[in-house]
């Protein structure tokens, strides 16, 4: 186990800058997820860390020792590839052991190594089977096993779960989150779905076009995003985000509907574009009388736990609202809705977060 730092760390190709300064301390023992959009610079910055990938500027230092110009072989690291990339020719025992094979490592102690990763993984009973007879899961755990046999200071995960489908996905999370338990070692996740950062990590690092916008735990950033992005990014369905103006009444106009929601002084001149997000969660459905908004309804999706409803207004995007149980609505229904005073979300016209509380 080791920790990590990444100091100011930039990368280019050519004049195209894909990574911006980035800084960055993961302690021993984490796990760590970096999430973002595809192309946000994720599995780039994990390849730089890896040795995959050279640096265009930065250091990166491991247990306080720069690795910057150390080749990726004698970093210490191990990376498991969205791909598995297992040698079809060989048993699940021989991939297992190949890379210890290489390290001039003893019969015996190869041995014990790979016995105690396919223990660990349910893989026992599959050690001489060949790759092609195994299915999707039980591939990408032996691609894991062989990364856990060379013991190394820290693990590396690029978006390894999304070639398998949606039941194998959730069975293998928690797996990896078992396995990080178990092994207590320093890990670096790379994935596009906020719902994996959400219930694999110890903090979350959420990157755009080559940028960190917001390092936390996963509630933190959940709870208190920083800007308009990371409260858009992290939550399934997401905050909905409804454009508006303060007034000089200290309250919210939102679309055509003034709100009856008084605010405490955030700094904002009156007629001062502002941002209001609230999660769908958030939000009760309650008679037009009392409501804050009032919605008529596009869509109802009932998931027999839960129900959405997605609704629309004059001037508004379209509001999610998440209700328990099998709620019973209708189409074109109009309803009205309260927001949760205390779960409100600000944000300035730049997109940043007015903390009020």
């Amino acid at each position: 186990m080791a920790d990590l730092k990444l100091i100011d760390i930039k990368k280019s190709y050519g004049a195209a800058a894909i990574i911006h300064g980035v800084d960055l301390a993961i302690e021993d023992g984490e796990f760590v997820v970096f999430v973002g959009p595809s192309g946000c610079g994720k599995s780039t910055l994990l390849r730089i860390i890896a040795g995959l990938e050279q640096v265009s500027g930065g250091e990166i230092q491991i247990d306080g020792q720069s690795v910057t110009n150390v080749p990726a072989s004698d970093r210490g690291l191990a990376m498991v590839f969205q791909s598995y990339a297992l040698y079809p020719h060989m048993s699940v025992y021989k991939n297992m052991a190949f890379a210890l094979e290489n390290m001039g490592l003893g019969r015996n102690d190869i041995d014990q190594r790979v016995r105690r990763a396919a223990q660990m993984l349910r893989l026992t009973d599959y050690l001489d089977r060949k790759p092609k007879a195994l299915s999707g899961g039980q591939r990408q755990r032996v691609a894991i096993g062989r990364a856990i046999v060379r013991d190394p200071k820290i693990f590396l995960f690029d978006e390894p779960l999304s070639n398998l489908d949606a039941e194998l996905r959730v069975a293998t999370r928690k797996e990896l989150a078992a396995l990080h338990g178990e092994i207590g070692g320093t890990m670096i996740y790379v994935t596009h779905d906020q719902v994996e950062a959400m219930t694999l990590a110890d903090r979350i690092v959420v990157l755009r076009s080559g940028r960190i916008e917001q390092v936390g735990t996963p509630l933190e950033v959940y709870n208190r995003p920083v800007n308009l992005f990371v409260a858009g990014f992290i939550g399934s369905p997401r905050m909905n985000l409804l454009p508006g103006r303060t007034t000089s009444a200290g309250r919210i106009e939102i679309g055509d509907q003034a709100l009856p929601i008084e605010i405490p002084s955030m700094g904002q001149a009156a007629g001062s574009e502002i941002t209001l997000g609230v999660r769908p969660e958030c939000i009760d459905v309650v008679d037009e009388a009392q409501a804050d908004l009032v919605i008529t309804l596009d869509l109802i999706e009932q998931l027999g736990g839960e129900t959405y409803l997605y609704g629309s207004a004059p001037a508004l995007p379209q509001i999610t609202v998440r209700q328990d149980g099998q709620a019973r609505y209708e189409r074109n229904q109009r309803i009205g809705l309260h927001l949760k005073r205390e779960t409100l979300h600000f944000f300035d016209a730049d997109g940043n977060a007015i903390r009020i509380r």
